[in-house]
């Protein structure tokens, strides 16, 4: 038996994270490109006799910078511990200015706004905790090196004049400096969670916009076929129900009228969910015994197909519990859950409806004990068309999902302990 080795926990960049990681990996390309373009114009006007030393090493930090950049674009496209290569870019950004600062006057540089530049470009890949970290780095960075020229740890490039070793000319300064540098951090971090939320709620409004096109699609099919659809299945529906009661009937054909029966009735309910899918009406909403309707579906449900055969239905919950709602949604939306639970389910294996109080939220609860749900699949599971089971349309949930958002209700979908699935669908509240 091979021991398949267990998932990783470690956090990973959201796509949207990883689309801004590669943005500013090919910008940091081009500052490092325009910062080597600036030392060479200093070399071609004849100015690098000043300080040939200071400005020999800027230009082999910032090739060193922008090597480091290159490595980054191919470390990209492997696609691998990209949280990791956000916070290299984060230390390395921090060390390449540090060397910049000591280069161009030490603790009284102003080069020192390249922190605050680091600690910006942390917040959009890492958060509030990556500028953090940034300006904590850049700091100490900053404060080693005002330590250290004040003591005399630290000397002045050999092109330059000395440090001056009064703590008193670096105090103000150095105090402005990181002060500053913190203020970047948090505003920063504060943007880009604001980013973050407003980039999730583009999201959901643009998977509300898909989903809608493909409702005002499936609208126009179903008006189309509804009709066509209906009116033959009541024929054939009608036509059936007489031949069953046709006396000297053998028991195959009684058989034979039956599945064809549930089948009618199944494409029935089809057609009703597309009609219910496609021209949604908004609630109207009443005083509803939660209870009495899980009961009534309940009841239906063992009239006929599966449930009346092999699939043992469970009720569990008070005798009565009044809630606000629609009484023909909230039935449909028991409805289709308990008819999806069915069909998960197999032979022997009891289906349970559960209604009641959630810290006084009331609930309804079906759970099946079938094969599951795969997690990755829990996201996409009231998405319209998306099915599990080979024979599924995938349009009772989006009806049951519909309903729900119409009334400003919520439904979770989870694993059951006995095995199986578990639908939740958490009401406003109960009536008083």
């Amino acid at each position: 038996m091979v021991n398949e080795p267990a998932p990783s926990t470690r956090p990973t960049l959201d796509p949207t994270q990883v689309t801004r990681l590669t943005w500013l990996t090919f910008a940091r390309l081009l500052l490092y490109l325009a910062l080597l373009t600036a030392i060479a114009a200093f070399y071609l006007q004849g100015d690098s006799a000043r300080y040939p030393s200071s400005l020999r090493i800027v230009a082999l930090t910032l090739a060193a910078a922008f090597g480091a950049a290159a490595l980054y674009a191919v470390w990209l496209r492997t696609r691998r511990g990209l949280r990791t290569l956000a916070w290299v870019q984060v230390v390395i950004d921090q060390l390449i200015w540090t060397v910049l600062v000591y280069l161009s006057g030490g603790p009284l540089s102003g080069a020192t706004t390249f922190y605050g530049l680091s600690c910006v470009l942390a917040a959009v890949t890492l958060g509030l905790p990556g500028a953090i970290a940034a300006a904590a780095l850049g700091g100490a960075l900053f404060t080693a090196l005002v330590f250290g020229a004040t003591g005399g740890l630290v000397a002045a490039p050999v092109d330059q004049p000395p440090f001056v070793q009064r703590p008193e000319v670096y105090l103000y300064p150095t105090l402005v400096s990181l002060l500053g540098l913190l203020l970047v951090a948090f505003l920063s971090g504060y943007l880009a969670r604001r980013l973050q939320t407003e980039s999730g709620r583009l999201a959901l409004v643009t998977e509300r916009a898909e989903r809608a096109e493909k409702l005002a699609a499936l609208g126009k099919i179903a008006a189309a076929l509804a009709h066509e659809i209906r009116n033959p299945l009541g024929s054939i529906s009608g036509s059936i129900e007489i031949i069953r009661e046709a006396p000297g009937l053998g028991e195959d054909e009684r058989r034979l009228c039956e599945i064809v029966r549930h089948e009618v009735a199944r494409l029935n309910d089809l057609v009703g969910d597309m009609m219910d899918l496609a021209r949604p009406r908004p609630p109207n909403v009443t005083v509803v015994d939660l209870a009495k309707t899980a009961r009534d579906v309940i009841d239906l449900a063992q009239k006929g197909g599966r449930a009346e055969n092999d699939v043992p239905l469970r009720f569990e919950g008070p005798a009565t519990l009044p809630v606000n709602a629609d009484a023909g949604q909230l039935r449909q939306v028991i409805w289709n859950l308990v008819r999806n639970a069915i069909q998960a389910s197999g032979a022997g294996l009891a289906v349970t409806v559960r209604v009641g109080l959630d810290h006084d939220v009331p609930f309804v609860e079906v759970i099946d004990r079938g094969a599951g749900i795969a997690a990755e699949m829990r996201g996409r599971i009231f998405d319209a068309f998306v099915t599990t089971r080979s024979q599924g349309v995938g349009i009772g949930l989006a009806v049951v999902k519909q309903i729900v958002d119409a009334h400003n209700a919520t439904i979770t979908v989870d694993g059951s302990p006995e095995g199986g699935t578990s639908f939740r669908v958490l009401l406003q509240g109960r009536a008083v």
